[in-house]
């Protein structure tokens, strides 16, 4: 698809975007470590609502994530398969996934199985897009997705869920939970199975596997908690998600069959003290796992099991006319194990930050320090300073510098000696530096959102020339533009999110591998006294993938919910409704035309 036709769109969608009469303004954690309207945030954040969860129908988390500006996901094959996440143009391993608060990624490759994740178990989304290390810690230099798991809420109830689709795609999901008295709770099982597609491309690649590669996923959830008085109360949460996916080796036997199991799991402990009046306390004791297993032809081939121990101690201090203060110290132990023997297996962080923000009349300051000192590479200070500006009741201008890091995996530092590659433990930290000038608008039901950004990554890890270890060697460059532009009026909502970046190498000159430089999404939705139905266009421009170019695209999906009885809906979704044959991954496939239907209980 040509460039052209993006711009094309957006006009068309701004054409539309004519009147509007009505807004709404969520409430996120994510921007700030605190409760704040998304309206008054410094950093650009995105919330994906219960609402758009199921008014969706999406199959999984990253067909949730394509839909918002900055943010790009590709997948080695259909549903379940590898998932990478560039956020801002910035690398998979940049973005930090945190599930209600709780590390869950990976020690070893740096990334998160956030693929494995089912819709069925998640309440909200919040996606925020810069460094924002000095909130977080390591890994978030694209920015951090915040996915919550469903919570108790109103009067006790149980829902249910069933559907059918294309390539034997089958989904069914039962819950319950809701507050009694001064106790809330919620327990949640998913199951998702799906013949799939053949994930390698077998005419670039005569020696994969021509059958259909599926995936099977079960997951479950429980959350739990107490209020003993209005200043105390105590929450506990249960996840995990299993799930099995076939996939293909370009390398081998035709006829051999791979697949991976993968594990992703977390508990926590949360205590909740108003401490004064104006002192809020949280402390968290957690544990996420990431545990990834191969096996070929049945046979176990590799294994990689990365737990993160968590425990973070938070204050949140009302300082009245003067703002909210925040304080907080965090300690994090990784242990990694598995059919790899590393020359060292375990590492700690203990960190430190601090916050502030202030809003005096016209003028917002927020203002994030926060240091990291690991067992291992040593010490990274991070900083954010943010600033907005009311220039009318409508309008507001925001602007921010901060600094971030990501720490070197274990892959990169403590690998073994093997076929002349080993690790490297003298590796530091990647690092970068971050601007943004942001213009917002909401007036009505209509809102802009325009970000312009300057992300420049130093130290990145990249492999020697001579391929024997890892070194501090590669510097990138990351420019760009978000525009979001929506209306809501009545029933009708159309919103039209366009990403323009320029993500390359500093050195080269050469654009960052499977990352483009244009993006769009335009989706309308129209609701009725009887349900819904949803459209959504996603473009993309060209990309590279090593030494190969991938052809730009666009798909369109369509979806529809409609009520059948009481507390019984229906819902339907089509993806890639014109069945385009395009590559997120070069020698990859995509699903075409997919067709899901199915049943839902909610009272």
């Amino acid at each position: 698809m040509k460039q052209q036709k993006l711009i094309a769109a957006l006009l068309c969608a701004v054409s539309t975007l004519a009147v509007a009469q009505d807004s709404l303004d969520e409430v996120v954690v994510t921007a700030a470590r605190s409760e704040q309207g998304i309206t008054q945030t410094l950093l650009h954040t995105s919330v994906i609502s219960q609402h758009d969860i199921q008014a969706s129908g999406a199959a999984d988390v990253p067909t949730l994530l394509r839909s918002l500006s900055g943010v790009e996901v590709t997948q080695s094959g259909g549903v379940g398969s590898q998932s990478s996440l560039f956020l801002r143009g910035t690398n998979s391993t940049h973005t930090l996934v945190l599930l209600d608060g709780v590390r869950v990624g990976s020690a070893t490759s740096g990334a998160s199985a956030f693929g494995q994740l089912m819709p069925d178990q998640i309440e909200r989304i919040e996606v925020v897009r810069g460094n924002v290390s000095s909130l977080y810690g390591s890994e978030a230099i694209g920015g951090v997705v915040q996915i919550f798991t469903k919570r108790g809420q109103g009067t006790p109830k149980a829902q249910v869920s069933a559907g059918y689709g294309t390539h034997a795609t089958r989904r069914a999901s039962a819950s319950f939970g809701g507050e009694m008295n001064d106790a809330h709770f919620h327990v949640g099982v998913s199951k998702f199975a799906t013949d799939g597609v053949s994930a390698l491309n077998t005419t670039l690649n005569p020696s994969a596997n021509p059958d259909a590669d599926g995936y099977d996923n079960t997951s479950v959830s429980a959350q739990a908690g107490y209020a003993f008085n209005r200043a105390h109360r105590i929450d506990a949460s249960l996840f995990q998600s299993q799930g099995k996916v076939k996939f293909d080796n370009a390398y081998g036997v035709v006829t051999d069959i791979h697949d991976s199991d993968s594990t992703l799991s977390k508990w926590s402990l949360r205590l909740h003290d108003q401490l004064l009046p104006a002192w809020q306390s949280s402390l968290m004791l957690a544990q996420g796992t990431d545990d990834l297993a191969s096996n070929t032809n049945g046979v176990r081939s590799s294994q990689f099991k990365t737990v993160n121990d968590q425990l973070s101690w938070q204050n949140t201090l009302d300082t009245g006319a003067q703002g909210v203060l925040l304080l907080g110290a965090e300690r994090l132990k990784q242990r990694v194990s598995g059919t790899t023997a590393f020359t060292m297996n375990a590492r700690s962080s203990n960190s430190y930050f601090a916050g502030y923000m202030g809003d005096y009349g016209v003028h917002q300051v927020q203002v994030n320090m926060r240091q990291d000192r690991y067992s291992d590479f040593g010490t990274a200070n991070t900083g954010l300073l943010g600033y907005g500006l009311r220039v009318t009741d409508s309008w507001r201008l925001t602007a921010n510098a901060s600094t971030a890091f990501k720490a070197p995996t274990f892959n990169d530092m403590y690998y073994p000696l093997s076929f002349g590659y080993q690790g490297n433990p003298n590796l530091k930290p990647e690092r970068a530096r971050n601007v943004e000038f942001g213009a917002h608008y909401l007036q009505g039901g209509m809102h802009l959102d325009g970000v312009l950004f300057r992300n420049r990554i130093l130290d990145l890890i990249a492999i020697n020339s001579s391929y024997t270890t890892m070194e501090n060697i590669d510097e990138a460059v990351i420019e760009g533009m978000e525009l979001v532009y929506g209306v809501r009026q009545g029933g009708v909502a159309v919103e039209n999110a366009l990403t323009l970046q320029s993500p390359r190498n500093a050195k080269t000159g050469a654009q960052l591998s499977r990352r483009a430089q244009v993006l769009n999404t335009l989706t309308v939705a129209r609701t009725f006294e009887a349900g819904s139905i949803g459209f959504e266009w996603r473009a993309s421009s060209a990309r590279t993938d090593g030494f190969n170019t991938l052809a730009s695209y666009d798909v369109i999906s369509l979806s529809a919910q409609w009520q059948v009885a009481q507390h019984v809906n229906m819902n339907a979704r089509m993806d890639n409704l014109f069945n385009q044959d395009y590559m997120l991954a070069y020698g990859y496939n995509t699903p075409g035309r997919v067709l899901y239907v199915g049943l839902n209980y909610r009272p």
